[in-house]
Order: C-alpha cells, then structure tokens, then sequence
C-alpha cells in the first residue's frame, strides 16, 4: 500500500472500502450514507429546539453522532470500532495543531470571500453574547456530539465514495483519495447553506475549505478522535472569542 504523503502514517490504510479490516458491500453503504442523511436531516428540522430549555436540543446533537454510529455498527458488528484510534500526546498536538492551521487558513478565505462579495454570519453562534452561563455551558456540551457527528456525516460518506472509486471504477487510490476529499468537503460546505444564509461562495469556499484541513488528520492517522478533536479545538476557540468580544462591547 502506497502513502498519500509523506505524511501519511506508515502502514495505515482506510477503513472498509476494500478487505481490511473488512468491505461493506454496496447495499451495506446504501443503509450507512442513509443513516447519515437522516441524522443530518433530523439536526436540520429539529433546530428550532434551540429555544426549548436546555436539555430538549441534546437529542438531534447526539443523534447526528448515534445515527451513522448505529448504523456501522449493524453492518460491521465486530470491526466499526476501528474507525476510533488511541488518543495519545502526538494525536493532542495534531489536534491543536490542525485547529490552529484552520483558523488561519479559514480566515484568508473569509477575507477573500468578504473582498468579491459579503459574508453571512452563524445566527447561532452570533447570539453567544447573551447567553447566561448556565446556557453557554450547555451550549458548548451540545457541540461535544454534534462535532463528533459532523464528522461522521463527512467521514463516512468518503469511505462509501472512496469505496465506490477503487473497487467499482477502478481508479488509483491517489486519485481517489483527492476526489473524495474534495467531494465531501464541497458537500459539507453546502450542507451549511441554511446556517449562512443561502451564500453558496461562502459555504463552499470557506466552509468547504476548512473542512478539507479538517479532513487532512483523518488522512494521515485513520483516527476519527484527532480530526474530532481538531474540529472541536478550531470551533471552541472561535466560540470563546465570540463570547469574549461580546462580553467587551457590552462593557463599552
């Protein structure tokens, strides 16, 4: 098996789109990418729990992870563990370390996006600012499985892809690799559309990009806790500095 790059970790390879540790078939793949839309699409329709007390919109956030989960688990009953790796010092900083890199490469792109149009703010995230601390507690908990989910619903779907790439069309695994990076990636940024108000060169620039760094840990370690984490550590930081410059204007 040849790397990606060189930064590949020697001897690893994807999971369940060819024989190890095991090939989900097509109909196998159907049921998971399903699961996958389902959740995402019980996330969507249910958002407006986000006013219904603070237990109540947990349920679609850990959903959007249970989902997938549930559904690898019934086609891969003894192996769909594998997609979780051990979490040691190295996978810590490769978490940090992508979170950093994203948020630099996500704000050049904003600031492209910004100079040939206007962005659309998150009206979520906007709204931090007058959160009582019970509710930000709360709020930063739901994105523990709601991150972990996203993740799933990107991770997944470029296995079926990828799967579908090198053992139905034949293509090179290089090849497809970058095919389904950029597929998933453009994909989660659409995904994002309603979140971002309809502005299409927004969700696939700045968010399709930051998901293509998000998805580079999951490349190089085959390990859904560090890209995770990654993804947590980048969103925390933007959330804690919304917080902070809420908290300082209302101070002016």
């Amino acid at each position: 098996m040849l790397n990606f790059f060189h930064w590949e970790d020697v001897g690893s390879d994807f999971p369940f789109y060819r024989d190890s540790p095991s090939s989900l078939t097509f109909r196998q793949w159907w049921l998971v990418v399903a699961a996958t839309a389902a959740a995402f699409m019980a996330l969507a329709l249910t958002a407006t729990l986000s006013g219904a007390g603070l237990f109540w919109p947990f349920l679609p956030a850990i959903g959007l992870a249970a989902i997938p989960l549930l559904a690898l688990a019934r086609v891969a009953p003894e192996h769909w563990t594998c997609l979780f790796g051990r979490v040691g010092l190295r996978e810590v900083r490769l978490m940090l370390g992508f979170a950093l890199l994203n948020i630099v490469i996500t704000m050049g792109l904003g600031a492209i996006v910004l100079a040939l149009g206007h962005t659309s703010s998150n009206s979520a995230t906007s709204q931090l600012g007058s959160l009582d601390a019970l509710e930000l507690i709360a709020f930063f908990a739901k994105t523990l499985p709601q991150l972990l989910g996203e993740e799933l619903i990107t991770i997944l779907p470029f296995l079926a892809l990828l799967h579908w790439l090198t053992q139905s069309l034949q293509w090179g695994r290089k090849t497809a690799i970058v095919a389904v990076w950029v597929l998933t990636s453009v994909m989660f940024g659409l995904l994002h559309l309603p979140t971002y108000d309809w502005n299409w060169l927004q969700c696939i620039v700045v968010i399709g990009g930051a998901r293509m760094v998000l998805t580079l840990p999951w490349i190089m370690t085959k390990n859904l806790w560090v890209s995770t984490g990654a993804h947590i550590t980048n969103d925390w930081i933007l959330f804690g500095v919304g917080v902070l410059g809420a908290g300082l204007a209302g101070k002016v």
